[in-house]
């Protein structure tokens, strides 16, 4: 597998822009290496590289690197990190010159610059079904035959944790068990590992804790009673897999996250030994891509989140991509007009409420800046995405209330004076009217009603959730699935409740990374494939109160490249009946052709087995296509399976067999779907269907996506 993963990190590294700054900066590249093209002088490849950085001219003077004239940049502090678990190579602190004489030598397989990247419960478990109960003391059959997730290591690629929150206590942990072969450790002064926290590594240093302690703890924190943020969120704050162990490799500091040290972290998380990847970032054309595909191709799942704003990212088919939705608890504020129109909007302020029947000034205070005592005794409303400044500078000014404009999904900040926040749609109406007419004075208060719960419609897509289309291949579908990412309460490492409510695709990757604990504690011998298939052929795509999922910001029924093969579904995922396995190689092969970087004589780029279809439809303008997929048997060993077609608008599909018969466990089972030629409208995004395999007791279902590719 060594060729499959040298190729695409070629691949991947040749779709980088290479930047030559003009002055000559230096900055931090990764670089693969064929470790076998070895000289044999060298002892270990460490040795290697250090002499090959030795050798590199200093562009700056023409002299090498390692001469008097540059003494402070020695080939020993150009070396960041070095790969041999995930990929082979290392990364250094270049020129671009250097790094273009890097990339010339044989034994050289790519060289790319680095980047920075983004960092993107007491309800949720009973919502996603774990629990028969609010007080989470009932638990369902997939907490109680997995041991809760017990004895499977989830290592975290984030920002440090609180090491010492009540959230990641190990009362009542066995050790584990010695054939687990944990390679681990905590490499952390002052701090032991325990049964609960197994391994922590530093691959960057800082004390920023608090994005890590928010998604480990709703991944597999520990039930702490009695947890509550005021007026929002009480009762049992409890992760997805709390027996799970954690390993956490601090890849991130308050700036970002840089991804040489990204890459390290899946270097030494695979290297460790753990059984899933949680990397709650965004990736996409890098070197990042390549550690996930190392990772699997150890047997390790990797999930990532989709990212919170604009097109998917982490689009590569062998990571499981999430998005975030809603859940059926809200925390409802007004905006009430002297009219008697109410304008629905969500809070988290908990402090004295408006008299509801003394009607204020309503002023526009634009982005809530600099703002003076005009404001004084006013509702400001302010249009601006920094709640954080915006209140503060209307309290400053003397300001009455804060009425925020641009979105409703992150309402995770308590304040001292009231404050709500509308949906965008909402907010550009009160915007509307506030500019309209320049002599009239609107008057308003505002109306807070705590907490609501089995809110409907939920879920439903958040507003800020990344869509698809896949901006690589039309043939991923991205993103994989849905999960629970608006207003999540979780451990936070400082305040006197040591919790917060946070929103955010980050989020949902913890819901889903914890799920996948369980699963695998039930599964041990699932591959990443597997696992990834249970998930996504389970997910629902109806809401609570019977109707279609829909997006949240609008209103509009949600499509597959909205939220993916629909919200994850605990009970079901225990038990999916089939699953559809890949292996490495074909996960290679594969993308490859999609990405027209290969020849696909053979091969076509439709024909990865996963569980969802997705096809461009420039591929179906002249002629019909026949997919090809794989089942594997994993219920009982006598089965049966009939298909139900959900066509897409326009498009008839007809599947090849119709009914598939098991008599053991474990059997494979292929069949094919012929999908028409068709030219869709130019006014269509995508044209959706669905196929359902049923045995009468479960639903395996896999979207069918025809993406609109014109050109």
């Amino acid at each position: 597998m060594g060729h499959i993963v040298s190729h695409v990190v070629l691949f991947l590294s040749l779709s980088l822009a290479f930047v030559h700054p003009r002055n000559e900066d230096v900055n931090t590249y990764i670089v693969r290496v064929q470790n076998n093209k070895k000289p044999s002088v060298f002892a270990e490849v460490q040795h290697w590289y250090h002499a090959a950085l030795e050798s590199l001219e200093d562009s700056n003077n023409n002299n090498n690197i390692n001469t008097s004239n540059s003494k402070s940049q020695n080939h020993s502090s150009k070396l960041v990190h070095v790969y041999n678990t995930v990929f082979h190579g290392f990364s250094a602190k270049l020129t671009p010159r250097q790094a273009q004489q890097l990339k010339e030598r044989p034994w050289v397989v790519s060289v790319f610059p680095d980047r920075v990247y983004n960092l993107h419960t007491t309800r949720t478990p009973y919502f996603l079904g774990l629990y028969g109960d609010t007080y989470h003391t009932v638990a369902g059959p997939l907490l109680t035959d997995s041991d809760y997730g017990s004895n499977v290591i989830i290592g975290f690629l984030d920002s440090g944790i609180d090491l010492e929150h009540p959230s990641f206590h190990d009362d009542g942990l066995e050790p584990l068990p010695a054939d687990k072969k944990w390679r681990g450790e905590c490499a952390v002064q002052g701090f032991p590992c325990n049964k609960k926290i197994v391994g922590v590594r530093y691959i960057t240093n800082g004390t920023y804790a608090e994005h890590g302690t928010l998604t480990v703890s709703t991944a597999a924190g520990r039930a702490i009673e009695n947890v509550s943020y005021p007026e929002s969120a009480s009762g049992t704050a409890v992760g997805v897999a709390p027996k799970a162990r954690i390993a956490l490799y601090k890849v991130c500091d308050v700036y970002g996250c840089a991804g040489t040290d990204i890459l390290a972290g899946f270097d030494r998380a695979v290297k460790d030994g753990v059984d899933i990847i949680s990397v709650p970032l965004d990736f996409s054309d890098d070197a990042i891509g390549i550690g996930a595909l190392g990772a699997t191709e150890k047997g390790v799942l990797v999930i990532a989140s989709a990212g919170n704003g604009g097109i998917v990212t982490n689009v590569d088919p062998w990571v499981m991509t999430v998005a975030a939705g809603t859940i059926d608890r809200a925390l409802p504020a007004d905006l009430v007009l002297e009219n008697g129109t109410r304008v629905h909007g969500a809070s988290l302020y908990g402090g004295p409420p408006m008299d509801t029947s003394s009607f204020l000034t309503l002023a526009y205070g634009a982005e809530c800046g600099l703002l003076d005592e005009m404001h004084s005794g006013k509702i400001v409303f302010c249009y601006t995405d920094d709640v954080s400044s915006a209140v503060e500078n209307v309290t400053n000014a003397g300001g009455a209330g804060v009425v925020v404009g641009t979105g409703v999904d992150h309402v995770g900040q308590q304040f001292t004076i009231p404050c709500l926040v509308l949906t965008e749609s909402d907010g550009k109406m009160i915007l509307h009217l506030l500019t309209a007419k320049v002599n009239t004075t609107v008057y308003a208060t505002m109306d807070f009603r705590g907490v609501e719960l089995g809110i409907e419609p939920a879920p439903a897509v958040a507003s800020f959730s990344s869509r698809g289309p896949n901006p690589r291949s039309p043939y991923v579908m991205k993103p994989d699935v849905l999960a629970p990412g608006v207003n999540i309460l979780a451990a936070w490492p400082e305040g006197v409740d040591q919790f917060k409510l946070m929103s955010g695709t980050s989020m949902a990757c913890a819901h889903v990374s914890g799920l996948a604990a369980l699963l695998k504690a039930l599964h041990p011998k699932w591959s990443p494939a597997m696992i990834r298939s249970a998930i996504m052929t389970t997910a629902y795509n109806t809401a609570n109160d019977g109707k279609p999922i829909i997006n949240d910001n609008d209103r509009t029924y949600a499509k597959t490249l909205d939220m993916g093969a629909g919200h994850i579904d605990t009970n079901k995922a225990y038990d999916p009946g089939l699953v559809y396995d890949i292996t490495s190689e074909e996960y290679y092969v594969a993308f490859m052709c999609a990405s027209n970087h290969t020849d696909c004589s053979e091969t076509r780029p439709w024909d990865l087995n996963n569980p969802a279809i997705s096809i461009g439809s420039q591929s179906l303008l002249h002629n019909d296509i026949t997919v090809k997929r794989t089942v594997t048997n994993v219920g009982e060993a006598d089965a049966s399976y009939t298909v139900t077609v959900t066509n897409p608008r326009g498009v008839n599909l007809t599947v090849n067999p119709m009914r598939l018969n098991f008599t053991s466990k474990g059997e494979k089972q292929n069949y094919s779907i012929t999908i028409p030629a068709t030219d869709l409208p130019e006014d269509i995004t995508t044209a959706e269907g669905k196929i359902v395999w049923s045995d009468g007791k479960r639903q395996v279902a896999s979207p069918v996506v025809i993406v609109n590719t014109p050109n």
